[in-house]
């Protein structure tokens, strides 16, 4: 991963290194069957949407089976994601991002301002994807993000692009059954999404020397509006459990995706639902595979409590704020290490 050995910059501060003696395996996360979608039986729709409306409630996160993503696509993309993975530094580099361009292959990302023990390549699903040139409120100015793609494994792009299209179609149904969930037509959300800014990430976590000191991904919540996540068997995603504040790893399941609710949910529902911190744990014996899938809107969204969802006894719990300006304020601290906490949705909290 690195040429030269320095561990400081991945040193996570006493309070937030991993302890792995005190993990719970989390059976306590749903496993919720989606084969219902499949069925006119409206009662048998009704019924999931709230088993997810109550995941949502009470964790942030769940995982779904017969969720209708061939598993072909997944062994493609997972075969494709190793090859790239697998050459040295000097090739993965022919394709990588900059501040200029941050779609393509990293090493150095930072979480809360520690480096990531993780490599990615990062690419996004409309070409081109627009969005926000900065998080300065004045300004218009607007950029497009295009991909870049690797000429080794000769398949790459075929098989991220295929995979992406099948993650996208469960995406938007599950983004239809949270609505559902809420109380809400089924297509409430989805024009939000016309021109959206979703990305899909390939992650690597290298086997690491030092895995009780750093992280694969250090704790955050995902800023978006839902992540549909792959995971291999190794496992090390942990999430921190709403009731106790305790961190509980996720058993991988065969065959299942993790589906996390974002801040835009969260936002929307009026704090119905959480957007919940998770973190990845690394191992010194096994390196780690993931992908996740960022279902993002467009840039010129205005991410606000939904009106239905609003009233004098439930009254809106955030201020107005433009997706655009606020994702481009946060990929600030991706690139570099910051004095300061990037910008949070609490930042827009109504004062009680």
């Amino acid at each position: 991963m690195v040429e030269v050995f320095d561990s400081s910059a991945f040193i996570q501060s006493i309070e937030h290194r991993p302890k792995p003696t005190s993990t719970v395996e989390a059976e306590g996360i749903p496993l919720i069957d989606l084969s219902a979608l499949n069925s006119s039986d409206t009662g048998a729709i009704a019924s999931l949407a709230a088993e997810i409306g109550d995941a949502c409630a009470k964790w942030g996160f769940f995982q779904v089976i017969n969720h209708g993503v061939p598993l072909e696509c997944r062994e493609k993309i997972d075969s494709v994601q190793r090859k790239f993975f697998g050459q040295s530094v000097e090739e993965k580099s022919r394709v990588r991002r900059d501040e200029l361009n941050p779609m393509g292959y990293y090493d150095g990302e930072h979480t809360k301002n520690v480096r990531d023990w993780k490599e990615v390549f990062d690419f996004v699903v409309e070409v081109p994807t627009i969005i926000a040139a900065s998080p300065e409120p004045g300004n218009k100015e607007l950029t497009m993000l295009h991909n870049q793609w690797p000429e080794f494994p000769p398949n790459f792009r075929e098989a991220c692009e295929e995979y992406t299209r099948e993650i996208e179609k469960l995406s938007y149904k599950l983004l239809e059954l949270i609505s559902l969930s809420l109380g809400l037509p089924a297509n409430k959300f989805n024009n939000f999404f016309k021109d959206q800014t979703s990305f899909l990430r390939l992650n690597y976590y290298p086997r690491c020397p030092i895995p009780h000191l750093a992280l694969g991904v250090g704790r955050h919540k995902d800023a978006g509006g839902l992540t549909v996540l792959s995971q291999d068997d190794v496992g090390g995603l942990e999430v921190k459990r709403k009731s106790d504040g305790e961190w509980i790893r996720v058993k991988p399941t065969p065959d299942a995706y993790i589906v996390n609710v974002g801040d835009i949910i969260q936002v929307w529902s009026n704090d119905k639902y959480e957007s919940v911190e998770h973190r990845v744990m690394v191992n010194s014996e096994r390196e780690r595979f993931s992908i996740p899938f960022f279902f993002n809107p467009a840039h010129y969204t205005v991410v606000e409590p939904v009106a239905e969802l609003v009233n004098e006894q439930n009254p809106a719990k955030y201020k107005a704020f433009n997706w655009g300006k606020f994702v481009s304020a946060r990929n600030l601290s991706n690139f570099k290490k910051l004095q300061v906490e990037n910008i949070q949705i609490y930042h827009f909290k109504e004062s009680d």
